[in-house]
């Protein structure tokens, strides 16, 4: 695969710059808007009228998650579909977005989440795109600052002995160094800007897609970085998947999400200063100590059993840095404990239970080491806090076991209860076509048969018939055994519980033998334009099923009269395949008026017709029906090739 031109590559940096650069006043103006509403619906909460606001503050909110999901397609990300509770009319059709999970989660990520995230990719952004053209120009600007100059003045800081004597010199090394910058920042900027858009997109699929699914871009796309096929591969993207259908409001993987890296920031601002200032460590120390203790928690979410090593490491970091303090609760701070007792519960609600109790067994044996190799020293109460996070962990442990299990056996119930519905609504359809199919089989089978026997032994039962009587009663009984036939294959179909049966389906070619088969009646029948038609199976057997229906009207309604069945091609094909075809096979059936009236109108409904359209609407064509100016009828489809 040959390397993207400059053209597409500079087009790629326009495109992530267009999604990165306009996220800031968008979340800005989100974030500040939805703050508003928020606070007038707790403000006015007593008085009722928080009630009609807050559920205008989440329509607002998921019209900005709208805005972010279309923003994510145009830059090239995948989401799955997301549906909310329809809103009906009336007050507690208004009030119902207050019940939907899917719009609180929109809520919390334009109000809470969005706005640091493009932040910091704002602010990286800026200055990336504006150091390049600041260090190329070095030489000409930085002459009207008075003073020296800031690399100059670090080496001579570092190294005297590096700086020249000249200042001549001391200008162009500076200014050299500072072209080559900004030659680093141009040249590393569409991977820069490509970097945060990947880190944006990544946290808005995981929080706006249905059940929180998405994808980046197509891993499969041949512009895609490597970052993003890293990103998109820890976000639960897969080559080749496609996004599915769905109409869940409540996204339970982007809750959980939420709800574990809340718990880490908070953990976080609390631990780092109380374990800096109660066990006096250094605060850089505490910072990198701390800071890694709350990513395994986020960690063990994806990978448990990576986060439950990566917690019991930094766990024993934080003994070995807290255990000269000489402070009584060790070798567990309370930060620390928390957070360890917060890995081992989402352990448990993530895998079977030995993976939550490994996590424990880890826990309990690195307390039991530490405390070992503390003893000549061991602070006062060291351990009951070890005999404290053992027992409290073996809790959480169990809990979140249990919690697991509940759940999943919640699940199976659900299951098995909707898996038992759809088998009582498939016994009840079952019992109802066998009573249709008894039915037919009762009335229509046992006349049809009866028309059968009697068209097939008339010759042989009447002396005097004539040839032309003989023809016509073999035609009757040729008829009859195929409407027999087409009876039995139909009530084969309703009491069967299986898909019914694949097999020829007649189409536009037998629509001579249909023809022929009513011009044995005597009636007379035109048919034009079939010979240069062709169409799909669906459409042949929509448009035979119409011409059936046509002549069948035609011969109870109006007997005697004259008939006329055509087709023909509407419109043109396109030659271009990227524009759609414009051309329409149009099929009619069209009958003059009686040359007699009819006394007794033949007994009918209508099905037929509405069974016509339901056909032909199936396959994208129209139907249209009405008397002609000589009295006659029309049926006319048109269908789309």
């Amino acid at each position: 695969m040959h390397s993207p031109a400059p053209e597409s590559l500079t087009r790629r940096l326009v495109r992530d710059s267009a999604y990165v650069l306009p996220g800031l006043p968008i979340a800005l103006f989100g974030a500040s808007l939805l703050l508003s509403l928020l606070a007038v619906s707790i403000a006015t909460a007593p008085l009722w009228v928080g009630a009609l606001v807050l559920p205008l503050t989440l329509v607002t909110a998921s019209e900005f998650a709208e805005l972010s999901r279309r923003r994510l397609r145009i830059w090239g990300a995948l989401l799955d579909p997301v549906g909310y509770r329809p809103r009906d009319p009336g007050l507690a059709g208004r009030l119902r977005p207050v019940a939907d999970p899917r719009r609180w989660l929109d809520l919390i990520f334009e109000m809470i989440l969005a706005l640091p995230v493009r932040l910091v990719t704002f602010v990286v952004a800026a200055l990336w795109i504006l150091m390049g053209p600041v260090g190329l120009t070095y030489f000409f600007w930085s002459r009207f600052i008075p003073g020296e100059r800031g690399l100059i003045r670090l080496l001579e800081l570092i190294a005297p002995a590096l700086v020249p004597a000249s200042g001549f010199w001391q200008y162009v090394l500076d200014s050299g160094v500072f072209f080559l910058l900004g030659v680093v920042f141009l040249v590393t900027l569409p991977a820069v800007m490509r970097g945060l858009a990947a880190l944006d997109a990544l946290l808005a699929t995981s929080l706006l897609g249905a059940g929180g699914r998405g994808r980046l871009i197509p891993l499969e796309h041949p512009q895609a970085h490597p970052l993003e096929r890293t990103l998109s591969r820890v976000a639960g993207g897969r080559p080749g998947g496609q996004v599915e259908d769905s109409s869940a409001t409540f996204s339970s993987a982007a809750w959980s999400w939420i709800g574990i890296c809340f718990a880490a920031v908070v953990l976080f601002a609390v631990a780092w200063p109380l374990t800096t200032t109660v066990y006096g460590i250094h605060p850089v120390l505490g910072l990198v100590l701390t800071l890694a203790h709350c990513l395994s928690l986020v960690l063990t979410l994806k990978f448990p059993w990576a986060g439950i090593g990566a917690s019991v490491l930094v766990s024993a970091g934080l003994m070995g840095a807290t255990a000269e303090a000489g402070v009584g609760i060790w070798p567990w701070p309370v930060t620390a404990m928390l957070i360890q007792c917060g890995v081992i519960l989402v352990a448990a609600l993530r895998e079977p239970w030995y993976c939550a109790a490994s996590g424990w067994a880890a826990s309990a044996l690195l307390t039991f080491a530490a405390i070992v190799m503390a003893a000549p020293q061991l602070p006062d109460g060291a351990v009951s806090t070890g005999i404290v996070f053992s027992s409290v962990g073996v809790g959480v442990a169990v809990l979140g076991s249990l919690t697991r299990q509940w759940i999943r056996d919640a699940d199976r119930l659900e299951v098995s209860e909707r898996t038992s519905a759809q088998q009582s609504r498939r016994r009840r359809e079952l019992e109802e076509r066998n009573r249709i199919a008894r039915e037919l089989h009762d009335v229509v089978a046992h006349s049809m048969s009866v028309i059968s026997v009697q068209a097939a032994t008339a010759r042989y039962r009447l002396s005097s018939i004539t040839p032309e009587a003989q023809q016509e009663f073999e035609e009757i009984a040729r008829s009859s055994r195929q409407a027999l036939g087409e009876m039995r294959m139909l009530l084969g179909t309703l009491r069967s519980e299986e898909e019914p049966p694949t097999g020829p389906t007649p189409g536009l070619a037998e629509i001579y033998s249909l023809v022929e088969a009513t011009r044995a009646s005597g009636t007379p029948i035109r048919v034009t334009g079939l010979d240069v038609v062709e169409a799909s199976s669906a459409v042949g057997l929509a448009a035979y099923r119409m011409v059936q229906e046509g002549l069948s009207n035609a011969l109870r309604h109006a007997p005697s009269s004259t008939i006329e069945v055509s087709a023909e091609l509407l419109g043109e094909r396109s030659e271009d395949s990227s524009s759609a075809d414009t051309e329409h096979l149009l099929i009619q059936v069209r009958n003059t008026a009686p040359p007699h009236p009819v006394s007794v109108p033949a007994p009918g409904a209508g099905l037929g017709l509405e069974g016509i359209r339901e056909r032909v609407s199936a396959v994208g064509g129209t139907v249209e029906t009405g008397e002609t100016p000589d009295g006659g009828y029309f049926i006319r489809a048109s269908f789309p090739l």
